[in-house]
């Protein structure tokens, strides 16, 4: 017999990925509930639904499904934090809420929510209309470190059982104090100047052991303090005049970096409200700042114009005057571990990056925080390290674990890199070009570069 198929190549099958998944899609799904049970699968606990229920408005049945699967994971399952990725719209603020309220029945009775600065008094309005007897604090204009101290005060007093929420603006969460370098001087040989230590008088010197000038000293970025008696060398220091102008000047030109307002409407504002009253707002409720009323009872901006301004003022900052100590910092020095129950971290996305200020004192409060619940309509970026940084703050102990930890400089740089390798996607780009340097002979130089690109697994 003679095999007509000898020699010749198979035949392959091709088959587009949809007509794939709806062919074998709901085994694939089987396949993976079996290797990754759900944390929730529909079942609805009683108890956290009749938390629910109580409340003074209820959740839709889509929304109360989130709420109970975010709760078996912080509870149940006993997770350091949890992540609410949803379209706009869909209520993500309603969700934190109701899993606060959740958590309270079950023990958790502080609930800190860190929000945009336009966002901060839609988040206490829909806290008093949704919680019963909430007591609600909100922590971002110029007395929050006033507030902080009158809760480390507190610390004693008995517990009467209401809810209480404690909101905090981004921008405001990692304002801190203005700082400049201070140290004494030492004459030397040549007439040069040395920097001492105000407190022992010793001499500083730089990483490799040379005295250090005045000039020198004065050129650091960073805060020191005296290698023998520890004594800091910086001092605090308010702007004034010499750091940016009066305070009016100021106030204007914050006005004009905010869209449709010019030098000549900055002046007239000014004229009719006052600089104090211009500045609270700006500084502390920028959302009234933008319904602003005359003293006929209109409207100061139209619509169009408080449309493109709100856009905008969710990542301008504003700060007159500000000279005390970050909140964060408070938060992490002065009040015990786990004083906040819950963190609510609103548009979770805008804390991604490596090196941001507002990002790091995130991961604080994080830290600091019993659970952490973030929530935000677009997670990821199109790069894996989009989630690096963002999982490692609110996720530092799993992340840990799975090894991706700081080298021994203290850098994350490697521990990035490595996660891109085994979530995301590189490409390895080779270059050869013609090497001139060989006397007898052409010679070829390669080299390869490494870069990141889109996708995530």
């Amino acid at each position: 017999m003679t095999d007509l198929n000898a020699g010749q190549p198979a035949l392959l099958t091709t088959v587009s990925l949809t007509d794939f998944i709806a062919e074998f899609g709901e085994g694939l799904l089987d396949s993976l509930n079996r290797s990754n049970p759900p944390v929730y699968a529909g079942a609805a606990h009683p108890g956290r639904q009749a938390v629910m229920a109580g409340l003074k408005r209820t959740p839709f049945p889509a929304q109360a499904d989130v709420v109970q699967a975010i709760a078996a994971l912080l509870l149940d399952r006993g997770e350091q934090a949890g992540i609410i990725n949803a379209e706009m719209g869909t209520g993500k603020t309603m969700m934190a809420i109701a899993v606060a309220a959740v958590l309270h029945a079950e023990g958790h009775r502080r609930t800190l929510v860190v929000s945009p600065p336009h966002l901060v008094y839609k988040w206490r309005r829909e806290i008093l209309e949704t919680v019963p007897g909430a007591r609600v604090w909100v922590l971002n204009g110029p007395d929050t470190l006033v507030k902080l101290l009158k809760l480390r005060q507190a610390l004693g007093e008995p517990y009467d059982g209401r809810q209480e929420f404690f909101i905090l603006g981004r921008v405001r969460m990692r304002m801190g104090f203005h700082w400049r370098l201070a140290c004494g001087t030492r004459r030397a040989a040549g007439g040069r100047r040395l920097a001492c230590c105000t407190d022992c008088g010793r001499v500083l010197e730089d990483e490799e052991g040379n005295y250090l000038t005045l000039e020198d000293f004065q050129c650091e970025e960073r805060r020191r303090q005296c290698p023998k008696c520890k004594a800091p060398l910086w001092t605090l220091m308010r702007p004034g005049k010499a750091a940016g102008g009066d305070r009016r000047s100021v106030i204007l030109k914050s006005m004009c970096r905010i869209p449709t307002i010019g030098p000549i409407r900055a002046e007239k504002l000014v004229a009719d409200f006052g600089e104090e009253f211009l500045a609270t707002m700006l500084a502390d409720n920028v959302h009234e700042f933008i319904n602003l009323m005359d003293a006929k009872g209109n409207f100061v901006f139209s619509d169009r114009q408080a449309k493109r301004m709100e856009r905008a003022m969710a990542n301008l900052e504003f700060g007159f005057g500000e000279g005390g100590y970050q909140p964060t910092e408070f938060i992490k020095r002065m009040l015990p571990q786990g004083y906040f129950d819950l963190l609510v971290v609103d548009e979770g996305h805008e804390y991604k990056n490596s090196g941001s200020a507002q990002g790091q004192a995130m991961g604080v409060l994080a830290a600091k925080a019993r659970k952490t619940l973030l929530l935000t309509g677009t997670l990821m970026g199109g790069y894996a390290d989009d989630l690096f940084y963002l999982l490692f703050r609110i996720l530092s102990r799993r992340m840990i674990e799975d090894g991706y930890r700081p080298n021994a400089r203290g850098s994350m740089a490697p521990a990035a890199m490595s996660f891109m390798r085994d979530h995301g996607v590189l490409k390895d780009i080779y270059t050869e070009r013609d090497s001139q340097s060989h006397k007898t002979a052409r010679g070829k130089k390669l080299s390869v570069r490494t870069v990141k690109a889109p996708g995530f697994g």
